[in-house]
């Protein structure tokens, strides 16, 4: 009996030293923390996981009381939240939706772990992708999609619901509200002022979440002033910013101004004070802007580099490459001077960007990446923009807040943006520090998607069997 007393005694410490242990599923630790918000680098803390959330950031010279099976070593790393693309695309119909799901992979082996989808032609592919991705059924990044997107009849974008009366715009939300969307869309390629309007304002009295295209022929206060959340394109903040908006409006409802005089005049026109005005406005309302520059730079800059042979093509089913011949097409008409001009438009639109941040207006990243954006690619696509994003005059950590910080809150979405206890388990661990260079965003150590951590193995894993698929055509 006194030989039992002593055994149990002897092994006490390590029976109440294991009961006092915190257990996780993943522990990294030794690297430094970007604090995305306040562009500081924490070090001496480790991150704990369980499931799919951090559930402790702590002082990692206290280890020893948390136990998980799996543990990573992140000496000289930079963790940070997971980057999110505010803008991209699934579409293309039916046959391309085995293509579209590929894109799923890509994203997370380019440490995107959320992605907002404005809208397309295979909504239903999409929905059930977003649900089984929450339900743990299907690994790709967090899905929030705006499902089909409003506009008016013989719309020019397949998949949309057309709207022409007021009786069909409540029907049309009601159809949405059923499908279980993240947020709303409209476009104005053949929705009439009017009821773009009334549709922006019927959502908002409903809850949702607004993005758009905006009408030329509407002032950006009517449209700032009828509830739209987010304007999609900075190419539409120019007549925004034009001291002659008002006159501008009314000649495009008019129909007498339009095309390539249209652009003329909204470049001719653009004033820094008139745009502070507007700017400081949409501010104050909470209107964001998704710039989602790199197509305009792709398409501007197409005589240089005409992408055909990029090395990501490999990753690009050929369905989805066919639909980028539309607009590669229309550049290949272009003589000198048009060539000239579209690069005068880009550079002008782009030179908007400081001047949002400046006003204070919400700067979302994103791509416009998917099918018909030509080269515009899912996945690297973000790294592309958060690097013209910083070339247009945004600092690093201007970039990376509006993926990280910026799109989440948007669509009033909490547990995202910064990594801490109860947030969600999302995290980019990066070689180098992308407040010293945005390009170091590609420079990925590993992932962590839901609590599931990739390594650089596992990420190239990822790579290597979409490559084969796409080159196998499934």
């Amino acid at each position: 009996m006194k030989k039992v007393l002593l055994l149990l005694f002897a092994l006490a410490p390590g029976i109440i030293s294991s009961a006092q242990q915190t257990r996780a599923d993943l522990i990294i630790h030794s690297a430094s923390i970007l604090d995305v918000a306040t562009g500081k680098l924490i070090t001496g803390k480790a991150i704990a996981v369980k499931d799919d959330k951090v559930i402790a950031v702590f002082d990692q010279r206290q280890l020893s009381k948390y136990d998980a099976p799996q543990t990573v070593d992140a000496k000289g790393k930079i963790a940070m939240p997971g980057l999110w693309d505010a803008h991209m695309h699934f579409g293309g119909g039916d046959t391309l939706a085995h293509e579209n799901k590929n894109f799923l992979p890509l994203f997370l082996a380019y440490g995107i772990t959320s992605v907002r989808d404005c809208a397309a032609d295979i909504s239903h592919y999409v929905l059930q992708w977003r649900d089984s991705i929450r339900n743990g059924q299907l690994e790709g990044p967090n899905i929030f999609t705006s499902g089909p997107k409003l506009e008016g009849y013989k719309s020019v974008w397949k998949g949309d619901i057309e709207i022409g009366t007021k009786e069909e715009l409540h029907h049309a939300l009601d159809s949405l509200k059923g499908l279980n969307v993240d947020f709303i869309k409209i476009t104005d390629n053949t929705l009439q002022p009017d009821l773009y309007l009334e549709s922006i304002r019927e959502a908002r009295k409903r809850g949702w979440v607004i993005s758009g295209h905006v009408p030329y022929a509407i002032p950006m206060k009517e449209i700032v002033d009828a509830g739209i959340s987010s304007i999609e394109h900075i190419t539409y903040l120019l007549k925004a910013g034009s001291r002659e908006e008002t006159e501008i409006s009314a000649q495009v409802k008019a129909g007498t101004l339009k095309g390539r005089d249209l652009t003329v005049k909204v470049m001719e026109t653009y004033d820094p004070a008139s745009a502070h005005k507007m700017f400081s406005y949409m501010a104050k309302k909470g209107t964001a802007v998704t710039p989602t520059l790199s197509l305009g730079h792709i398409l501007a800059y197409f005589d240089q580099d005409d992408h055909q042979n990029d090395p990501y093509l490999q990753y690009i089913g050929k369905g989805i490459q066919g639909t980028y011949t539309g607009r590669v097409n229309n550049v290949k008409k272009h003589d000198a001077e048009a060539i000239a001009f579209r690069k005068a438009s880009y550079e002008k639109s782009a030179a908007v960007l400081p001047d949002l941040q400046k006003a204070g207006v919400m700067i979302l990243a994103g791509t416009d990446a998917g099918y018909l954006n030509s080269f515009t690619y899912p996945g690297i696509g973000l790294h592309e923009e958060l690097a013209l994003m910083v070339k247009h005059g945004l600092t690093p950590l201007q970039a990376l807040r509006a993926s990280v910080i910026n799109a989440p809150k948007f669509l009033h979405q909490e547990g995202y943006g910064a990594l801490k206890a109860g947030n969600k388990a999302d995290i980019l661990l990066l070689d180098a520090n992308p407040l010293t260079d945005i390009s170091n965003t590609q420079k990925i150590y590993g992932v962590v998607s839901k609590g599931k951590w990739m390594d650089r193995n596992y990420l190239d894993r990822l790579l290597e069997t979409v490559k084969d698929r796409t080159a196998k055509g499934i």
